[in-house]
């Protein structure tokens, strides 16, 4: 039951990401600093992975996809092998949310507001009323990155990185 929330929630957080990104909502740093609105949707599409926090949650989702064939299929070793796979996605998560450990800084957080983020937080602009209302784009992928093929590569890579899990969790079991 606690893996299927997880999943239910790196599903959730995977689809609001897209959602924010599709809709523009440049008051978050994320969606500003790697989308814009002159960008095809296939690059936008991309866009969601350009960042760190992007590219850990595919990787996440990946471990949960794969995760489900091994809850379905792997009958004994079920047990043993999910401690494996749940403290990594542990980890990953982690990296996503951004954990502040005294001065250590674990992580970024997709979700931090243009307002807060510490690159924005002093500058004029953001200290009006009404910037966002101010703002038309954001910065866009970046144009080495605009080619179809950044819309295929990484979510392959990533889930070749996932899958190294799976061998890696039943040699744990063992």
């Amino acid at each position: 039951y606690a893996f299927f929330t997880h999943s239910i929630s790196v599903a959730g957080i995977f689809a609001l990401l897209y959602y924010l990104f599709f809709n523009h909502r440049f008051e978050y740093y994320y969606i500003w600093q790697h989308s814009s609105t002159v960008l095809p949707h296939s690059y936008i599409f991309a866009s969601f992975w350009e960042g760190q926090e992007g590219s850990f949650l595919l990787w996440s989702f990946w471990h949960v996809v794969l995760a489900w064939f091994i809850i379905r299929k792997s009958g004994p070793w079920e047990a043993p092998v999910m401690v494996t796979i749940s403290l990594v996605q542990v980890f990953l998560a982690s990296m996503v949310l951004g954990l502040h450990i005294g001065t250590l800084k674990i992580g970024s957080n997709p979700f931090v507001l243009l307002r807060e983020h510490p690159d924005m937080v002093n500058l004029p602009f953001v200290k009006m009323p009404d910037y966002l209302e101010r703002m038309d784009d954001g910065r866009g992928l970046n144009p080495l990155l605009q080619n179809y093929w950044m819309v295929i590569h990484p979510p392959t890579l990533f889930l070749g990185f996932a899958a190294t899990l799976i061998p890696f969790a039943y040699a744990m079991a063992g």
